[in-house]
């Protein structure tokens, strides 16, 4: 049976420790020159309703570095754009590729497609969670702190799609996560209790300091997501005061270091100080998006 990637729970903390681990070998594989083609003859096709930097470059790379094929298909030359229903769409790609992987404006949007393909179909963004990106920021804590279990994570920001994987994925790592939004841009309760009942350590805090004291990782994103844009001058004035500065990585550990999915705008949730700093781990987390979902699809491909 086919294997989708639409949650970050949708792989088991086992499968978690394989990908982790497949990881790091073909980062170590690339690096050395080794060739690794383990997905000769495959394809992946890329459909893109939102617009992409890593997600595009690492998913096309990585499938070239395997020794298969990415196509890049923008949802509005496809005939999704004009009508064609995505079950459609589902039905015609899986007799062409091995695997889709489609960044949405609608989680609903990729859940229909993954009920319709008969391969694999993997989430590269919604706006319900991003589970390819906490791979790779799993991957970069995995690296950088070796065992991460009971490591103190903070969220500082929008209670956004990232953040909602970063809660769900502690039921997997066993990291304890705390959240600190302004109110109204909190995450839901009911993903706060979904993660909890599965085992996850989440809980609030009242202020970003509060939030990283004592934390060995803070992590941060846009205040302004696609699609959001219209909110801006609101949204930055209910974020002031939770960027992450020099003042803000004084309260928590001495070798905390930050993420940043990217892309930053510097000067609102995050400083350029911070972002360029010796404590960021920003674009180690960016490179490992390429390596992370390179194992992510040797697990749904490779039989």
């Amino acid at each position: 049976m086919k294997k989708d990637f639409l949650s970050i729970l949708d792989i088991t903390k086992t499968e978690l420790d394989e990908i982790l681990s497949n990881a790091e070998r073909l980062k170590r594989q690339k690096r050395a020159g080794v060739p690794h083609e383990l997905l000769r003859g495959m394809s992946l096709a890329m459909i893109f309703e939102k617009s992409s930097t890593r997600t595009h470059i690492s998913f096309e790379v990585g499938m070239h570095e395997l020794g298969g094929h990415a196509l890049f298909l923008n949802a509005k030359d496809l005939q999704i754009g004009r009508g064609e229903e995505i079950r459609d769409t589902a039905r015609v790609a899986s007799r062409y590729v091995s695997a889709v992987m489609i960044r949405a404006y609608h989680h609903s949007t990729i859940e229909e497609l993954a009920e319709h393909a008969t391969i694999p179909v993997i989430n590269g963004l919604s706006d319900r969670e991003h589970p390819c990106q906490l791979l790779a920021d799993i991957l970069t804590i995995w690296e950088h702190f070796g065992d991460v279990r009971n490591l103190g994570v903070a969220w500082v920001g929008d209670g956004n799609n990232v953040c909602t994987s970063l809660i769900l994925s502690s039921a997997l790592t066993g990291m304890s996560v705390t959240v600190a939004s302004p109110d109204g841009y909190g995450v839901s309760p009911e993903i706060l209790s979904r993660a909890r009942k599965l085992g996850g350590k989440v809980k609030t805090a009242p202020s970003p300091a509060e939030a990283v004291k004592d934390a060995h990782v803070i992590v941060t994103d846009t205040w302004v997501s696609m699609g959001d844009e219209k909110e801006r001058e609101n949204r930055l004035a209910a974020f002031h005061g939770f960027t992450v500065n020099d003042d803000l990585l004084r309260h928590a550990a001495p070798d905390a270091r930050v993420l940043h999915c990217l892309p930053a705008h510097r000067g609102e949730e995050i400083t350029g100080d911070v972002l360029d700093g010796p404590q960021s781990l920003v674009w180690d987390e960016a490179e490992n998006r390429l390596h992370a979902q390179k194992a992510l699809l040797v697990k749904l491909l490779k039989k």
